[in-house]
Order: structure tokens, then sequence, then C-alpha cells
């Protein structure tokens, strides 16, 4: 379900997807630049929004393929080195948007994809939080999407805040429940 007033889910939704048209369709003749006559013809091919694609899929108007950030030679890159393959310039939204394709299209090597893609960068992320790999992870937050990059971000705002405990912060609080005596029971 889409989040409504959620930029982010407003910006993944607008990536273009190639879609068929299953039916003739007049008066959108804007999305087929040779078409003079503002009409798509059945099995025309042409490049819509998600957001449009998928309204036309679900009234079986259209029929969805999957956009080039998830074709095969993606597919083999990640399989090969997850880490390091720059998916931000593939596709900002690549979880977020392979996720609803999955919904749509029903394709489960989408999911495997996605898994194995974020449990591998999850890791990296994480591994690159450590004080020794902080010298190269701005080249290293270049590769990252939307989600990864939220990710990092909040990892490390944790691990400031677990420093700042570390070395100083309050340690124990004594609950305001220990200070009370007990009443004697009749």
């Amino acid at each position: 379900m889409p989040q409504y007033y959620d930029i982010d889910d407003i910006i993944a939704e607008d990536k273009l997807v190639p879609a068929v048209f299953q039916v003739a369709a007049n008066g959108v003749g804007l999305f087929d630049s040779s078409d003079e006559m503002n009409k798509v013809e059945q099995g025309s091919k042409v490049e819509l929004p998600f957001w449009l694609a998928r309204e036309l899929h679900l009234r079986q108007a259209a029929s969805i393929s999957l956009p080039p950030c998830f074709n095969q030679k993606t597919r083999e890159e990640i399989a090969a080195d997850a880490a390091h393959v720059d998916l931000r310039s593939r596709c900002q939204y690549f979880y977020e948007l392979g996720r609803k394709l999955y919904s749509l299209v029903g394709d489960k090597t989408i999911a495997l994809l996605l898994l194995a893609a974020f449990r591998i960068r999850y890791k990296e992320v994480l591994i690159r939080l450590q004080p020794a790999a902080l010298a190269v992870a701005p080249k290293f937050l270049t590769l990252l999407t939307k989600e990864e990059t939220k990710l990092y971000e909040a990892a490390q705002s944790s691990m400031a805040a677990f420093k700042k405990w570390r070395m100083g912060g309050p340690r124990f609080q004594k609950a305001s429940v220990l200070g009370r005596k007990r009443r004697p029971s009749d």
C-alpha cells in the first residue's frame, strides 16, 4: 500500500517500467511518440511510470515487464559481489520498487535477488561503521540506495550514542519505585 504523504514512496513509484498495452487505448498518444493520432494500439511497447503501469496492469489493460535495473546483468553482478554494485545509479529505490514489482509480477527471482543483495550489502554497511573503515566510507556511500543510506545513518547515530554513553553518560539510574518504602501489611 503506497504511503500517500511519503515523498520517498512517491519518487519510488515514478520510476519508468516497460509495459505492453493489452488493449488499444484512445486519448493516450503521448505514451507512444511515434503515433500522431493520440492513440495506442494493442501490443504497443512503452515505458510508463510505475504508478500508472500498476493501475493499467490491475485493470488488465497492460502487462508489466521488469525494468533494466532488474535485468540479468544486474543479477549476475549481485551474485558475484553485491557489496560493490552501484545500485544507486540503476535505481535509487531498488528495494522498494522490487518489492512493489514482486507483488504485481509474482516473479520469485525478484524476491531472492532482493534478499541476497540486502543481506550482503547490510553486512557491508555495518562493517563500514567500524573506525578503521570510516576513511573509505564516503566512496562506499555513493553506491548505496536510499534505503541503505537511511540504514547507514541510523547505525551511525546509534554508534555515536553508544560511544557517548560509554564514555561517561549515566550508567545506572535508580528506579523511582526503589526509593519508596513499602507499607506494612496488616
